[in-house]
């Protein structure tokens, strides 16, 4: 009998999946695994972080945002091993995801089918997702590491993707036209390889690969992620953040930044030992460091209404 509930709840799961699968989620089920975000979210679901945190985003670094995760049992959000595009700039944006997996000649038709009945997609799979993408969002694909005969990306793609972002990609797996991606400039991206082919996607003649979800969790390395994550690229590797989450890094980073500044400076004045500065800080140090940031207010990089903000909070 037990045996007989666990097969029927299967069979129910699995029947809902396939109902999914090759289609954008539903919005009620976006908003059902992402609970914890309580701001703007796009027609779709899909958590929107405000633009103002993006920017702020951009100076965190990931040791900075690993800490604020780890500390709130996100302990697989970070991968890396990348090979780069603009490897000095820095990616920020919210994620839309997509997931390929090895072609399948009968899966591939019943998607294409359902994709042009339901959506009128009447184009190669690959630029399904891409046709979502919306000014700040950074296309996330899991393509399981596919190289020969495995991009989906080129310069022709590439550029689509950067007019309608702003930004570049995350790619598990390998892109083609290099050069021409890279004279987008702003298109810093992170992807697995590269490989002068292309992918294939004829189900009744050369088939390599076959696009199964969009804006679903996906898997980036040993991540999950999830439509509406904060992406963080920078020095080779990406970090993804929930998006109730990010607000926190950001704020968290800021006073890091700031507690560095006020530490280095007072260290080349000679004012305190390292010693006093590496542990935890003394009544007297922390009246100075709200003494200063009132002092350099107005010239330190983090917004104004942020340190006053922080400055109510304290008693020094």
């Amino acid at each position: 009998m037990k045996l007989a509930c666990i097969t029927a709840s299967l069979l129910c799961l699995f029947g809902s999946l396939t109902v999914s699968l090759g289609q954008q989620i539903s919005r009620e089920d976006l908003i059902a695994m992402t609970p914890e975000w309580k701001g703007e979210r796009y027609p779709d679901g899909r958590p929107k972080v405000p633009d103002s945190i993006l920017k702020r985003m951009k100076m965190v670094t990931h040791e900075e945002a690993w800490a604020v995760l780890r500390n709130e049992n996100y302990k697989y959000q970070y991968a890396d091993g990348w090979k780069t595009i603009n490897p000095d700039s820095v990616l920020v944006g919210r994620a839309v995801t997509a997931t390929f997996m090895p072609g399948r000649p009968d899966v591939h038709r019943f998607l294409d089918k359902k994709g042009h009945e339901k959506d009128g997609r009447v184009k190669a799979q690959n630029t399904w997702p891409i046709a979502l993408l919306t000014k700040g969002d950074v296309y996330v694909v899991d393509q399981f590491g596919m190289h020969e005969d495995g991009p989906t990306i080129g310069d022709n793609l590439g550029n689509d993707i950067y007019t309608k972002t702003g930004n570049g990609i995350v790619y598990e797996g390998a892109i083609r036209d290099v050069d021409g991606l890279k004279e987008l400039g702003g298109f810093t991206s992170f992807f697995r390889s590269y490989h002068p082919s292309h992918h294939l996607n004829d189900p009744n003649g050369a088939l390599n690969t076959t696009l199964v979800s969009i804006n679903q969790p996906t898997r980036i390395g040993k991540v999950m992620v999830m439509p509406g994550d904060i992406v963080l690229g920078r020095d080779g590797g990406v970090i993804f953040i929930p998006p109730h989450l990010a607000e926190k890094v950001v704020k968290t980073s800021e006073i890091v930044r700031l507690r560095d500044m006020f530490s280095h400076q007072r260290l080349r004045e000679q004012k305190y030992t390292s010693g006093q500065i590496d542990t935890r800080w003394s009544a007297d140090i922390e009246k100075d460091f709200s003494q200063w940031l009132n002092t350099y207010i107005d010239k330190l990089p983090v917004p104004k209404e942020q340190i006053q903000e922080f400055l109510k909070t304290r008693t020094w």
